[in-house]
């Protein structure tokens, strides 16, 4: 499914592993440790290789700060970055819209350094983060459709039936 951006970036939503995914840069829903986990990020951190970890221990000792950005090497993905964001835990109290926005403009900004021109996006915070489905949606389609940037693609990469539906019907809403 693609949809455009006024931009001029194409805002894409597929179905299926973001691991599989052709793109310059993946992003990762990371936690605050950089240091693999569950969900996305166990996904890309085996998937990735122990090349993964390594940069995330060499460039960020001390973890990142929910909503913040930063970024490491592929390991052995198909991309050349992991563009690592820290989404807001809901489940836990961590409501902040805005923080979950700021992986998304941040992120596109990161990709935007990089020289990244097409970026795989899963869906922040949505998944053992508890973010309710369909405002994860909203502020995701929201941002990158408003951000700013050079990247062509962002593809949207949803892990299941209904976050792919949700994510389709965000995009021509």
């Amino acid at each position: 499914m693609v949809v455009g951006n006024d931009g001029g970036m194409e805002l894409t939503v597929v179905e299926g592993d973001i691991t599989r995914q052709d793109v310059d840069a993946v992003v990762n829903a990371a936690n605050r440790a950089m240091r693999g986990g569950g969900g996305v990020d166990g996904a890309i951190h085996r998937a990735g290789g122990p090349a993964v970890l390594a940069d995330c221990i060499a460039r960020y000792p001390h973890g990142l700060a929910t909503g913040e950005v930063g970024w490491t090497s592929a390991g052995n993905l198909d991309a050349r970055w992991v563009i690592h964001v820290v989404g807001p835990n809901y489940g836990r109290g961590e409501r902040d819209r805005s923080l979950l926005v700021s992986c998304y403009a941040r992120a596109l900004v990161v990709a935007d350094e990089l020289g990244a021109r097409s970026v795989a996006f899963p869906l922040v915070s949505a998944g053992s983060y508890n973010w309710p489905l369909e405002d994860a949606v909203a502020a995701a389609v929201e941002t990158l459709r408003s951000t700013p940037t050079r990247v062509v693609e962002a593809r949207m990469v949803a892990f299941g039936r209904p976050t792919y539906d949700a994510l389709v019907a965000a995009t021509h809403g």
